[in-house]
């Protein structure tokens, strides 16, 4: 590592600004609060415990009936005649599926509490990401309908079917169409109700459309090969991965999957064997797959066709009438190096597009086909049915409804009044449908339209399957009984097309029999027990591209010129999801609200992204509003400066202001769809714009700069070619004489212990929302956050340096050095309770609420605790979280704090703290316990692997290694004694407990 390298949380930190400097010099980072600011704010020192969840409409109280029966319970009685299968405080486990899945549900008491990854799952091999790990959070959300609905009514299910029935035999006889709108449907079963239907209603058509398109993919492969689909990547088999715009780490199609892959080339085990992929991306904003990129090269949306033209043309493409990228000069020089490499690694190479235009994917394909791509690192005989959705089909329903043509339709899982970019439009022509049916658990911005909502179940109170990927089929049942009057909207279809098999439950076991379970051989018991099928791949064939580039150059230069419109305050605008709230399904979840994003920190918000140096040509600063307009829309934003975005571009989440989400999601941030464009039958994510500075400021809630790390060497990183040298590059160990005050612990028995690999974490966030369900930690909500009080336990620290060789795509002087902080690159390091075997905070601590335990563990007397915070201030790692309030305190919740829901989804395994104790990491020793009493039960020793916290065990990529480092076999002492580990501020002889193995880039050719 490269000792003169500085690195900084943010820019506050780097500029060391006014504001910073005053925050950081107290003793403690917030003061405590003042009885009377609190009343004059309306904020109640005396308030029912952990209630800010319960405020935003999340609690258990119908959870706690839908456990056992659907009749109320009026006092407690003991189990006279108990379930077999429920032991009070043992849990049961139930394999079901989430996103195509396979995941593990724990239920306590019969309500499920927590989901894992499915070890038999072939996409995730067990682990999961955030979305997966907080998906138990929206089951309890009383935002959900209880009851179906019929003209903004209350009704029956018998009153429901009675009335569709009714309007579809006149529909029917008037000949009129049907339509059946939803997002990618992979379940076969689905299809198959779907097609019963259709049979019964022949005008009836199924179209798919998918609020974050793939269509340009699956058109692009059948212009190119005649196969229109969206193809298997192999990031395992790819040695080089070229990615324009393209965040397979974060939110591009199937990033738990393409995570596991690509961190197996670049991991321990990985450099272990001398070998490590090399990744280059260019894209506009700061992604999360950019920020784990070898070399990242800020592009401009305009810039991105041409960039991949001029690429195709440096690998020896016929192409006429390209262009040279005049005003990125850097980008033609990595351009060139990049083909020089591409051609090197033949057959092993990997380059990938996040854009949604035909002609763009057209020329990737022609790339890849040059490269030997196809049946190596891309499969497009064993596709992926993830994404199925056609963007023209959409628009065409759109025309039909607008000429009065439907006469029905049907929404399943989609929300077109809020994702479609006219939602005008949409909402002028579905007035004109006669029938119009919602299968939405909630009245949304869609279903809020409609005559009937039927309420679909949520996943864990539901009966189906799914199909992700060719030859994998994954099972969906029921942990719990429906908590609200829900029904499968596969079960509505079946009523309403009056077919022999009613029940959607009988006619999945019936579907499966005479298709996967015919082939596999395996039976209804073991599907159900293992979670899933697979059946033989197909041999993975190659293909190769041999069309004319004459009319696909043309629309490329054609779009280029459209997005780079110049005038006053010009932009391009680029919009993305973030790795939260993703499209905005998941919007009504706070935890998912509150998890910061991992590359901003930024919770409970969208906002404008600009570069440092844009910002500062428009006179502009972090915080300050801007508005942003186009042809057809225009929002405002706060802003943020953010290192490595494109110069004269500006980037913009999806997913958020949603205006009928529930009471988290509802009228956070502001709605970016109306900024898609539809181009040649397909949604663009990429907008001219204008950008102009807008009166007042707004206080984004960041949490990274909320602690500074002095200038400490808190993360170590080398480069492969040192690294191959001398495995012990950077790790930077303290070479200096440890004098002990603290008498050495004896640990005869267990000594728990972590390691983490810095390049495996890619910086998710998946661990933070596992520890938040595993632990009954609160969310806090945005003025919280604001004062720098979350309560997460754990945190992922995303720390910047300026690449001193630029961007370093092969040798350094072969690349200009760029004297500005948008060439920048990053790590991201888990940071959470060290588990110091010298803790400082145990101390300080007057009470001793804070102790040591014979294995290791510092743990956490809450009883004893009075809040006095010294833990926290002597603590170097800054990971000790006071609890503050009970919290409930944002105001747009005040008038849910009266009803008769409690807290949800509580680990009785885990105490829930009161208001004024201090909380942090416990490396979840309720399962280090649970373990132990089970090896125990067995009469055997507890075994390595017994154990998996909760932050491990949900690790898309294995980063996170827990177990007993008295166990020499164990793999976390195997990872501890790895040449790269070191400790973070080892100097301090604080003894940690967590090893970092350091970051390895592959940053030139070795």
């Amino acid at each position: 590592m490269e000792s003169n390298k500085k690195y900084w949380k943010g820019l506050e930190e780097l500029q060391n600004t006014k504001d910073f400097v005053e925050k950081n010099k107290n003793e403690f980072a917030e003061p405590l609060p003042m009885e009377e600011v609190l009343n004059e704010a309306g904020l109640s020192t005396v308030t029912p415990r952990r209630d800010f969840l319960k405020a935003l409409g999340f609690g258990l109280g119908a959870v706690t009936l839908a456990a056992c029966q659907t009749t109320p319970v009026h006092k407690s009685i003991p189990y006279l005649v108990k379930p077999e299968e429920i032991v009070p405080g043992i849990p049961n486990y139930y394999t079901s599926t989430f996103n195509g899945h396979s995941v593990l549900v724990k239920t306590r008491e019969g309500r499920p509490i927590k989901i894992e990854g499915n070890p038999n799952c072939i996409l995730s091999k067990g682990s999961l990401d955030a979305k997966g790990q907080a998906s138990v959070l929206d089951l309890y959300d009383v935002s959900k309908l209880k009851n179906p609905v019929l003209n903004d009514s209350e009704s029956s299910w018998a009153k429901i079917d009675e009335y569709v029935k009714a309007e579809l035999a006149k529909i029917k006889a008037g000949g009129k169409k049907i339509r059946i709108v939803s997002n990618t449907v992979n379940s076969h079963s689905t299809k198959a109700v779907i097609a019963d239907f259709t049979t019964q209603y022949p005008n009836t058509k199924h179209i798919q459309v998918d609020a974050v398109s793939y269509t340009g993919i699956i058109k692009a492969n059948e212009n190119s090969f005649g196969k229109a689909v969206l193809p298997k990547y192999r990031f395992d088999r790819a040695d080089l991965i070229v990615s324009f715009g393209a965040d397979f780490l974060g939110t591009w199609i199937s990033p738990v999957e393409f995570s596991r892959q690509y961190t197996s080339k670049r991991n321990n085990t990985a450099l272990q064997g001398k070998k490590m992929s090399r990744h280059i991306q260019f894209e506009t904003g700061m992604s999360l797959t950019g920020t784990n990129a070898d070399a990242r090269l800020p592009l401009k949306p305009s810039e991105e066709g041409i960039a991949l033209l001029n690429l195709y043309a440096a690998l020896g493409g016929a192409v006429t009438g390209t262009k040279p990228l005049a005003n990125n000069p850097n980008a033609e020089k990595a351009i060139a190096l990049t083909a020089k490499e591409l051609t090197a690694a033949k057959g092993r190479a990997l380059v990938i597009s996040g854009s949604n235009d035909v002609s763009t994917q057209i020329v990737v394909n022609a790339i890849n086909s040059i490269l030997g791509s196809y049946g190596t690192t891309i499969d497009l005989d064993n596709p992926s049915y993830q994404y199925a959705g056609n963007d023209a089909e959409f628009a065409e329903f759109v025309n039909e409804m607008n000429r009065s043509e439907v006469d029905a339709v049907f929404f399943l899982n989609t929300n077109p009044a809020y994702e479609f970019n006219d939602s005008k439009a949409f909402t002028d022509a579905l007035a004109k449908v006669k029938l119009r049916v919602s299968f939405a658990d909630r009245k949304d911005e869609t279903s809020s339209l409609c005559q009937v909502i039927a309420p679909n179940h949520h996943y864990l109170e539901s009966w189906g399957d799914s199909n992700p990927v060719e030859g994998y089929y994954t099972i969906v049942q029921p942990a719990i009984n429906p908590v609200n009057n829900s029904r499968n909207a596969e079960q509505g279809l079946l009523i309403w097309s009056e077919g022999a098999v009613t029940d959607y439950y009988q006619y999945i076991q019936n579907n499966w029999a005479k298709t996967v379970l015919a082939q596999s051989g395996t039976s209804w018991k073991d599907l159900l027990q293992k979670g899933s099928v697979s059946l033989p791949e197909r041999s993975a064939g190659t293909y190769t591209f041999s069309r004319e580039l004459d009319s696909v150059v043309q629309t490329i230069l054609a779009e280029s010129s459209t997005l780079a419109k110049g005038g006053d305050n010009a932009v391009e605008l680029h919009i993305y999801q973030n790795v939260s709230i993703g499209d905005g399904k998941s919007a009504n979840n706070p935890w998912l609200q509150e998890l910061p994003d991992p590359v901003s920190k930024v919770t409970w918000d969208n906002y404008a992204a600009i570069n440092a140096k844009f910002a500062e040509k428009l006179g502009i600063s972090q915080n300050d509003l801007v508005e942003i307009k186009t042809d057809k829309y225009t929002i405002t934003l706060p802003v943020l400066i953010q290192p490595g975005q494109a110069y004269g571009t500006v980037s913009v989440a999806l997913g958020y202001g949603r205006t009928k989400a529930g009471k988290a999601g509802s009228e956070v941030g502001k709605n970016a769809y109306p900024f898609l464009r539809l181009v040649n039958a397909t949604f663009h994510t990429a907008a001219a714009a204008s950008l102009s500075k807008a009166s007042g400021t707004y206080e984004l809630a960041q949490t990274q700069t909320h602690h500074s790390i002095e200038g400490r060497n808190i993360v170590r990183e080398t480069t492969l070619k040192d690294y191959l040298k001398d495995p012990n590059s950077g790790t930077g160990h303290a070479h200096v004489n440890h004098y002990d005050l603290w008498n050495e612990y004896e640990q005869p028995g267990h000594a728990w212990v972590m390691a983490i690999d810095l390049n495996a974490c890619t910086g998710c966030g998946a661990c933070i929302v596992a520890c938040n369900a595993e632990n009954n930690i609160p969310v806090v909500g945005r003025d919280e956050v604001r004062r720098r009080r979350e309560m997460h336990w754990i945190r992922i620290d995303r720390y910047y340096t300026v690449n001193e060789g630029g961007n370093k795509v092969t040798e350094e002087k072969e690349v200009e050095k760029l004297e500005n902080i948008d060439n920048v690159s990053v790590i991201h390091q888990p940071m959470m309770c060290q588990h110091c075997d010298h803790a400082p905070c145990e101390t300080v601590c007057p009470v001793l609420a804070t102790v040591h335990s014979s294995e290791g563990l510092n743990q956490m007397a809450y009883n004893r605790c009075i809040g006095t915070r010294y833990c926290a201030n002597n603590c170097p790692y800054k990971v000790r979280r006071f609890n503050w309030f009970n919290y409930w305190n944002d105001s747009r919740f005040d008038n849910y704090m009266n009803n008769e829901f409690t807290q949800l989804v509580l680990n009785p395994d885990v105490t829930s703290r009161s208001r004024g104790v201090m909380e942090k990491c416990s490396m979840c020793v309720q399962r280090i316990q649970a373990g132990k009493l089970q090896a125990k039960l067995e009469k055997r020793t507890l075994k390595d692997g017994d154990v998996k916290v909760a932050c491990q065990q949900t690790c898309p990529t294995n980063a996170i290694i827990f177990g007993d480092g008295n166990d020499p076999e164990s793999e976390v002492s195997k990872a501890l004694k790895s040449e790269r580990t070191y400790y973070v501020l080892e100097e301090l002889n604080v003894k940690p407990g967590v090893g970092y193995q350091t970051k390895v880039r592959n940053t030139v050719e070795v």
